[in-house]
């Protein structure tokens, strides 16, 4: 053995050595179990959380990751959030290699510091520093410590151990303390089936958790967030932003709210108040009122984010939003909702949590904002009919439209007299229609030309109406990208129509393809549907982890005129079809109107709801088998 080699592996043994009282984190280690679906393993996570008083809060974090691979990248922890009330006391991180030595060390200098809102917001004290490293090889493995204090102690951090797909933990801790004059309030959820334990120790609150396998994505899942485990944590009493409370359900929280965040906060302009009486005619009801005022906001603002200090909850006012024609969405409700008032409709500044993709409710026995709300909508409450839901920082919604985005939901509405639990507007199946109405006309070259009806209601409209905000080429895009089971495609004309008196959203088209049926000899075989044919089959998962969600239904209706070639006529159809279960139902009937003239009947219906994972695979072969029939054909012969 030469020196250079005996140096060499002197060097490593005495690394090893220095890690004898700490673990050494190396890729071998990682059990079997937490590997697989894995492309990354926390190997161990403590969060502490001290509660030195009311005004007081100090949260210590220490995270060592081990990153399998670059798409592993992402679940790196490697940033902390600060602004003008949120101090970062210590950060630093080191990175080791698949040995488990130390490669590199990073001292606070050497993360990054940046704005943590996009371009959209016009001005906001938030900011994140970040570590900004490229891996050279992998495994590697990276601990990461940061230290924050802050004077809020409105939002304690929850114990969230798995924060991603793909992302497995060996071992989590949380502990938090608190003066022995506060009662923290805790709540469990989904930890069923998992390694944990915890403990009460004087005023001292601990959690673990290890072992938790990596979790897949699947589609038709429930959302990430309502799946996982964790703890969340509050106190009855707390700061925020210099403003104290002391709650004990939500109608308290939303008192406190009222009172000390909204109250005296909707005085306007005279000119302001002139001009939206002078809107208001003397027959005018509440509803019309309302119409009234939500457009004279859409026209004359606009939407701009707006975070600094008390603003992360609290509007700006009224005043401010009429002089500088602008707002986030506490701001533009806030103002709506002043300008309502002037006219005298009631209505109410309203939080939850706003996703398309993660519709969560606002948890109707744990008091608490911390991650529970992350938007503001306005509620107009009716007697008889369903509450109105108005969007204030849309400006092309229509009025009591709110969409997928907050729809289906529990949030708080706050009421002078306190907050209460309501549940926003939900599209049912029926009302989120599609129909069609088409006339077809086949050649006796087989080509179509196609003139076409589609009108859209329900979330079926929400997730169409930009296409009136589009550029023609976007426009002939869309249609092609539609319809692109039609070869050579080509659009003659398209019209659309953003009806928003009615919600509903019309499309009138007209386009033509050669070589739209195939021409074999004597015979023409001729695809039935050409204007919605459902090609979607859900992915297939031979063990299936996750519940079924579907979260939203639909309806599509189509009445498709097909005009046959006249130098032929049919030889064999295919026969009228009726499917039915607990997922939704198909149906197709033909109509023979004359000798070269059919009428396609489609229904397709899909229902939403929570089913067991052991329903998946029935409700896949529901997809497929609709797939295959709306890829039906009818066979024509020469005369």
């Amino acid at each position: 053995m030469n020196v250079k080699h005996i140096a060499s592996t002197f060097l490593f043994l005495v690394s090893l050595a220095s890690f004898s009282q700490e673990k050494l984190y190396t890729s071998a280690t990682i059990p079997d179990n937490l590997i697989q679906n894995a492309n990354a393993v926390v190997r161990l996570s403590e969060t502490n959380v001290e509660i030195k008083s009311i005004s007081e809060m100090i949260v210590t974090r220490r995270q060592v990751i081990t990153v399998l691979n670059k798409n592993g990248n992402r679940n790196v922890e490697s940033s902390v959030y600060y602004d003008n009330n949120i101090k970062v006391k210590e950060l630093k991180a080191f990175m080791y290699n698949d040995f488990g030595l130390q490669t590199k060390k990073f001292k606070k200098n050497d993360f990054k510091d940046v704005s943590a809102v996009d371009g959209g917001t016009l001005y906001s004290d938030a900011r994140n520093v970040y570590l900004d490293f490229t891996p050279i090889k992998y495994p590697y493995t990276l601990e990461f410590i940061s230290v924050t204090s802050t004077g809020n102690t409105a939002f304690i951090p929850s114990f969230t151990p798995a924060r991603g797909y793909y992302l497995s933990v060996e071992n989590s801790s949380y502990s938090i303390s608190s003066p022995p004059n506060f009662n923290i309030r805790k709540k469990e959820q989904r930890l069923d089936g998992l390694e944990v334990s915890s403990s009460v120790e004087k005023n001292t609150i601990t959690c673990n958790i290890s072992n938790i396998e990596a979790y897949k994505p699947e589609e038709y899942s429930p959302p990430f967030r309502s799946i996982i485990p964790k703890v969340l944590f509050a106190s009855n009493e707390f700061n925020y932003e210099g403003v104290r409370a002391k709650v004990e359900d939500w109608k308290s929280m939303g008192k406190w709210f009222h009172n000390n965040l909204l109250k005296g906060r909707t005085s306007l302009p005279a000119g302001t108040i002139s001009a939206i009486k002078a809107l208001i005619n003397d027959d005018d009801n509440n509803l019309v009122k309302a119409k009234k005022v939500y457009k004279y906001v859409q026209d004359n603002t606009r939407y701009i984010g707006v975070q600094v200090g008390i603003g992360g909850m609290q509007p700006i006012s009224a005043m401010n939003v009429d002089r500088v024609k602008y707002g986030d969405c506490k701001g533009l409700t806030n103002y709506t909702k002043s300008l309502l008032d002037v006219v005298g409709v009631k209505s109410y500044y309203t939080r939850l949590y706003a996703s398309p993709y993660n519709r969560l409710d606002v948890d109707k026995d744990f008091v608490s904002f911390g991650g529970q709300t992350n938007h503001v909508i306005l509620n107009i409450p009716q007697e008889e009919d369903e509450d109105i839901w108005l969007e204030c920082t849309s400006q092309k919604l229509p009025f009591g439209f709110i969409g997928d985005f907050t729809d289906d939901r529990d949030v708080l509405v706050i009421t002078p007299e306190g907050g209460k639990i309501v549940h926003t507007k939900k599209y049912e199946v029926e009302e989120n229609l599609q129909t069609i109405n088409g006339i077809c006309n086949i050649s006796n070259e087989g080509a179509i030309g196609v003139k076409v009806k589609v009108v859209s209601k329900g979330i079926q409209y929400d997730s169409k109406y930009g296409l009136a905000f589009v550029t023609d080429r976007d426009l002939d895009s869309e249609y092609k990208e539609r319809w692109r089971y039609i070869n050579g495609l080509n659009i003659e004309k398209m019209t659309v129509n953003n009806d928003r008196d009615n919600i509903e959203f019309v499309e009138d088209i007209s386009f033509n393809a050669s070589n739209y049926s195939k021409v074999i000899g004597e015979r023409m075989l001729v695809p039935l549907n050409a204007l919605n044919r459902s090609r979607h089959v859900p992915d297939r998962y031979r063990n299936r982890k996750l519940p079924l969600q579907v979260k939203r239904g639909f309806k599509d209706v189509d009445v498709v005129e097909i005009k046959l070639p006249s130098d032929y006529k049919i030889e064999s159809q295919p026969q009228d079809i009726l499917i039915e279960n607990k997922f939704g139902s198909y149906k197709m009937e033909l109509e023979v109107k004359d000798e070269n003239t059919l009428i396609y009947n489609r229904e397709f219906i899909i229902k939403d709801g929570d089913f067991p994972k052991e329903d998946y695979s029935g409700f896949r072969d529901f997809y497929k088998e609709v797939s295959k029939k709306d890829n039906a054909k009818i066979a024509l012969i020469k005369k």
